[in-house]
């Protein structure tokens, strides 16, 4: 905690992170109480420069922010909560308070697709455990892993095969159609698409070497 630099009013800005996507949630205020509380409960907690007082992520909305972990910046005046977001992170319903984007003149509405596997794991998620009827993840679930494995299965032959007769359009929307079987997979098999990722950081940082195959 020496390590903060807090400002005159004892305040520090925090940028709260999606810690499985890298998008940035929102900014807000901690003070040292708000920090310590973060770091003893494992939930982001923040200071009201309006309201004057400390308040808790969630505790009303529901939309609560579990924190992975608490980083500082090079100079000490900046600190980062790398999160898992419960909903929307943004008071006006948005996922991101950073929902606008300047086009030209003009703020316009923000999108990132580099996420949407993220938010498709999230909503095959609520399929599994909800298990909704009529959905496409239902069926998938309720016939089991070989109906799973067999679809995978089918994907990757089309994406082969647009790929082999040089047809982009169909090779897009084959990739499309096997990485959303891939994360239903993921799903039956208990395994996180943020294992996934940090298994690509791994790999891709130069921590790990591979031999290259011949």
């Amino acid at each position: 905690m020496e390590r903060v630099k807090f400002d005159e009013r004892g305040l520090v800005p925090v940028v709260a992170q999606e810690a499985d996507t890298g998008e940035v949630l929102m900014l807000a205020y901690a003070n040292r109480d708000a920090l310590a509380r973060t770091a003893a409960t494992g939930a982001a907690h923040y200071y009201s420069r309006s309201r004057g007082e400390l308040w808790q992520k969630g505790s009303t909305s529901g939309n609560v922010q579990s924190v992975v972990d608490i980083r500082l910046d090079c100079d000490g005046d900046a600190v980062l909560y790398r999160v898992q977001q419960s909903g929307p992170a943004c008071h006006t319903g948005a996922r991101s308070c950073f929902a606008k984007k300047l086009q030209g003149s003009a703020w316009d509405v923000a999108s990132d697709a580099r996420h949407v596997l993220t938010r498709i794991e999230q909503v095959v998620r609520e399929r599994d455990e909800q298990r909704p009827p009529g959905a496409y993840s239902t069926y998938l679930f309720e016939r089991g892993i070989d109906k799973i494995l067999k679809k995978v299965g089918e994907e990757t032959t089309e994406v082969v095969i647009a790929a082999k007769n040089d047809d982009v359009a169909e090779l897009r929307s084959e990739t499309a159609d096997l990485l959303f079987h891939l994360v239903v997979l993921l799903r039956d098999r208990r395994l996180p698409l943020s294992e996934v990722w940090n298994e690509l950081d791994t790999r891709f940082s130069g921590r790990e070497k591979r031999p290259h195959p011949e």
